[in-house]
């Protein structure tokens, strides 16, 4: 048996709060072993507890009677040291950008320029602490804005937002997407080593028109029919019959929005006090409903709602009817 001194209520208050708590998995196994030595527990049976040795345990001891709380922590320069130094941590994150889906070419790299035999997930344990993660890529825009169109128009369209805020105007998004029965495959949790299957087939496409603000309004046009510019045309006159307040419509530069059927109409809605607002190329960040289709590919649609067309039209309908309610997205 340890001759422990008595441990103050205090102390010992502050101990079962950093067994609970504490994230070092070393500091919480000596708070509890001094919890259980001031309760008189064997060496022994505390030699089973900890899976330690009897000199371990006369050292943990130790460094209590000597620091109390703080030694509990590792000293500075104990445990195994790091294999990589911060520059070279900094160029494993660089080479792992190279090959973000090829770890085993970073490992031949390391093997090669510092002569370090190490394993892939000893790398992985290094860029997570860089701040990377394993996550779905995406389909990138097909090439780049021009940067000054870009800054100007991010600007003004900024100031739209501005204005809006302060109900002078009122400001919309427009665009179309599809959906079919091969679906956006999500994330999800699963057990480990099994693995979630969606129903995937060939169907018909389902067209949507989206015209949506930054309050979770939408007017959405569903059609199993291509959408051209006489369809956008017909919504945008339906669905702003009437103006209440200068309107600006944000679109991309897609063919169907830069026909001659839009050109001819733009001075007409301008005198209703609809704006067209024209995005630059490659820049659908700019463009908000584009994270609304995001949101109802990979969130909102369930799993079943590929099970059939039927299905499928039915739950995106939902989705369409119930944003702004049942679904919604902070803009802010």
């Amino acid at each position: 048996m340890f001759l422990l001194r008595d441990i103050n209520p205090l102390s010992l208050k502050l101990l079962n709060r950093i067994y609970r708590e504490s994230r070092h998995h070393q500091v919480r196994q000596r708070a509890q072993f001094l919890i259980l030595a001031s309760q008189n527990i064997k060496n022994k049976n505390l030699m089973k507890i900890f899976k330690v040795s009897y000199k371990t345990m006369y050292n943990w001891l130790n460094r209590w009677e000597d620091e109390g709380m703080i030694g509990l922590y590792n000293k500075p320069g104990r445990g195994r040291k790091e294999t990589f130094n911060s520059a070279q941590s900094a160029q494993i994150r660089d080479w792992v950008k190279l090959q973000p889906r090829q770890l085993k070419q970073v490992v031949q790299k390391i093997k090669k320029e510092w002569s370090i035999n190490i394993s892939t997930e000893t790398i992985k344990r290094i860029i997570k602490k860089k701040r990377m993660s394993w996550h779905r890529m995406r389909r990138g825009v097909g090439g780049k804005p021009d940067p000054i169109e870009y800054k100007e128009k991010n600007e003004k369209l900024s100031e739209l937002k501005q204005l809006e805020d302060e109900e002078k105007i009122d400001l919309y998004y427009l665009d179309e997407s599809g959906f079919c029965g091969i679906p956006c495959v999500p994330y999800g949790w699963q057990d480990i080593g099994e693995y979630l299957s969606i129903d995937s087939r060939r169907t018909k496409r389902l067209n949507v028109l989206g015209i949506m603000n930054r309050q979770n309004t939408l007017h959405a046009y569903v059609s199993e029919q291509t959408i051209n510019s006489d369809v956008i045309i017909s919504c945008i006159d339906t669905f702003f019959a009437v103006v209440e307040k200068p309107t600006f419509i944000v679109v991309d530069q897609a063919s169907i929005h830069t026909s001659n059927a839009i050109f001819e109409k733009i001075e007409e809605w301008k005198e209703r006090g609809l704006t067209i607002f024209e995005l630059p190329t490659y820049s659908p960040e700019l463009n908000l409903i584009e994270i609304l289709w995001r949101f109802i590919k990979y969130q909102w649609l369930e799993i079943d709602a590929y099970s059939s067309w039927q299905s499928l039209v039915s739950s995106v309908e939902i989705i369409l009817k119930e944003f702004g309610d049942n679904y919604v997205i902070n803009f802010a």
